[in-house]
């Protein structure tokens, strides 16, 4: 849509430049020379005093001994010479256009000359005033004008044309585009479905316009100035926008603007910075200042803003060494809404000066401590509770807690094979997270198996102590046996391991048997149930016995590496008594009983044969 304009005046062009000098060709010798800046208007009085109190006022007070032209000078009128050029074409009645490139100037230099309707019917005040009431319902238009508000300072903001643009702009952004179909501009041609026709108007010909997406503003904000843009925004929370818009919006704009946000993260280089191109980059305090004030402007609500987008926000104030309260807000403001959040956002380079980690922990851990302060929800235990069904499914009710445990077994994995990294760093990271969160252990068990393997020097105390972190007991089946086999376990965990596997296959089997036994006592007494009942039980009676023979080999693994385990320590026992009190505590005795597969197996057997 092309921009509207103003056209005043009648008369050809009369001014022309020579040098620093604009000489006005009437055929009447100048009796007046105005000097704005470095530049000098020869012009005359009478067209100027008529349309200007103030112009009037100093050829009054102009007094010169001599017989020379009346000088005035004007140095700091709004827009300077090139302002006061289109004023006097105004006052001579020459041809020009008011267009929203210029009209703030004109408005401005107009107030300071005091060009009212006292000087005269349809002045510059009221014909300018005229045009930006009009040049307000257009948003292209008006984002022109609201840029150049900035050159015209204090004027721009003392006669509320600054507000008045903000004011319009946020009254269209906060709109409801369900309710009208503008049309949208695009480098001034209206856009509308293809196969129709544009008229001179932008109202499509054969089509109605299609509707606008909420963010359709969002690239016209991004092209303001950051004072104009935070105006624009806080104008338009206060009109009620949701703070999912205003933070696309302020996603968009940093995305824009700071350089680093979008770059990727590196090790090579301290800074994190591409190579610099012969395009001329913001200095780091420039970046440094727009990152605070974004940061300032980003909602604070939980969810509005994407964690991820956080998150970058916050590696690159770390990079910029942006001000700790900066840093802290988006802390906080990530620690809220953590569950959002992905493992390759959380990585974020160390680029402290001491350098001691691969990897920031400290800034992960003090994230951590906000969210476990901000998680609100009920600590029931019992929700947490899941069934042997679950444990081998891996499927679980997935809660804040939940996902955030997730999350941290899978950072602490990532963060393992740092060899700087230290016992108690990794500790305090793991115990975060209380054990109801984790349904199944095998992130946490993981991770500590890959740092084990980093940190081959500890010693048999410290395994110990990272290895608590881990229950045993919630290890899946893939878990466990890799748990039993691993050598840099520490002797106790692989028993404790294999000793709940144990107890949770007797469990299994005794939940078949019983299973098996009601598919039995559930059949009709008089025998009448008809063909496809008695085939559908024979069916799950089938199923189960084929479960239980997997289920029985797997006991049979398990107690032949429960003789083994038991002869290593009986090994020990020989060579030092202490493991006496150690072996009754697991249970280990020499007469332990065991589930012997054949007398399980042929138990279903006659179960089978009793079945219809």
């Amino acid at each position: 849509m092309a921009s509207m304009t103003m056209k005043l005046g009648s008369k050809s062009e009369v001014f022309h430049r020579d040098g620093q000098t604009w000489l006005c060709s009437t055929g009447l010798p100048s009796d007046l020379v105005v000097e704005v800046g470095e530049m000098a208007f020869h012009l005359h009085k009478f067209p100027l005093l008529s349309r200007s109190q103030v112009i009037e006022n100093r050829i009054n007070d102009y007094s010169s001994e001599d017989d020379e032209k009346c000088v005035l000078q004007f140095h700091d009128l709004p827009g300077g010479a090139k302002t006061f050029l289109l004023v006097a074409k105004f006052c001579y009645g020459i041809r020009l256009e008011l267009t929203a490139l210029n009209i703030v100037g004109i408005r401005c230099a107009a107030e300071y000359l005091q060009m009212t309707e006292d000087r005269g019917d349809g002045n510059l005040i009221m014909l300018s005033e005229s045009f930006l009431n009009e040049m307000f319902g257009h948003w292209t238009d008006t984002i022109k004008a609201l840029e150049t508000c900035k050159e015209f300072l204090p004027y721009s903001e003392e006669l509320h044309i600054f507000s008045r643009c903000i004011d319009s702009l946020a009254m269209k952004a906060c709109a409801d585009t369900n309710l009208f179909s503008w049309p949208l501009p695009e480098n001034g041609i209206a856009q509308c479905p293809e196969g129709n026709h544009v008229l001179w108007n932008g109202i499509c010909s054969t089509a109605k316009p299609q509707p606008l997406s909420e963010d359709w503003w969002y690239e016209d904000a991004s092209l303001l100035r950051l004072s104009s843009y935070k105006r624009l925004i806080l104008a338009v929370e206060s009109r009620g926008m949701k703070p999912e818009r205003i933070a696309g919006s302020v996603v968009h704009y940093a995305k824009r603007h700071l350089s680093l946000l979008c770059r990727q993260s590196s090790f090579q280089g301290r800074n994190h910075a591409a190579p610099r191109s012969l395009v001329s980059h913001p200095s780091d305090a420039d970046q440094r200042n727009l990152l605070e004030e974004i940061v300032a402007l980003v909602p604070t609500q939980k969810g509005a803003t994407p964690t991820n987008f956080l998150l970058r926000l916050l590696r690159t104030s770390m990079v910029l060494q942006a001000r700790p309260s900066c840093q802290d807000k988006l802390e906080k403001q990530i620690g809220a809404q953590l569950d959002q959040a992905a493992l390759e956002d959380l990585l974020i380079p160390n680029v402290g000066y001491s350098m001691e980690t691969l990897y920031d922990i400290d800034c992960v851990q003090r994230i951590l401590d906000h969210f476990a302060r901000v998680d609100n929800e009920p600590l029931d235990p019992s929700n947490y509770i899941i069934d042997e069904g679950q444990l081998m499914g891996g499927s679980h009710p997935l809660t804040p807690m939940t996902m955030v445990a997730t999350l941290v077994d899978g950072y602490l994995a990532e963060v393992a094979p740092d060899v700087n990294l230290k016992l108690p760093k990794f500790q305090s990271l793991a115990a975060v997270i209380p054990d109801y969160a984790r349904p199944l252990n095998d992130g946490i068990y993981r991770a500590i198996d890959i740092y084990l393997k980093a940190h081959p020097w500890l010693t048999d105390s410290e395994r110990e102590q990272i290895c608590s972190l881990m229950n045993c007991q919630k290890l899946s089946l893939e878990a466990s046996t890799h748990a039993t086999q691993n050598e840099r376990l520490p002797l106790r965990v692989i028993v404790q391991v294999l000793f709940f596997e144990q107890l949770r296959l007797r469990t299994s089997i005794a939940g078949w048997l019983f299973v098996t036994d009601n598919l039995e006592n559930s059949q009709n007494p008089n025998g009448n149930l008809d063909n496809a009942g008695n085939n559908t039980r024979v069916g799950a009676v089938r199923d189960h016995l084929v479960e239980a023979d997997d289920i029985m080999e797997r006991v049979s693994v398990l107690e032949k590496e429960c003789s083994g385990m038991k002869e290593e320590l009986e090994k020990l026992v020989k060579a030092k008594r202490g493991w006496n009190p150690f072996l009754k505590i697991l249970g280990f005795r020499s007469k332990s009983k065991s589930i012997d597969p054949k007398k399980v197996k042929s138990c279903l057997l006659i179960q089978k044969n009793q079945s219809p």
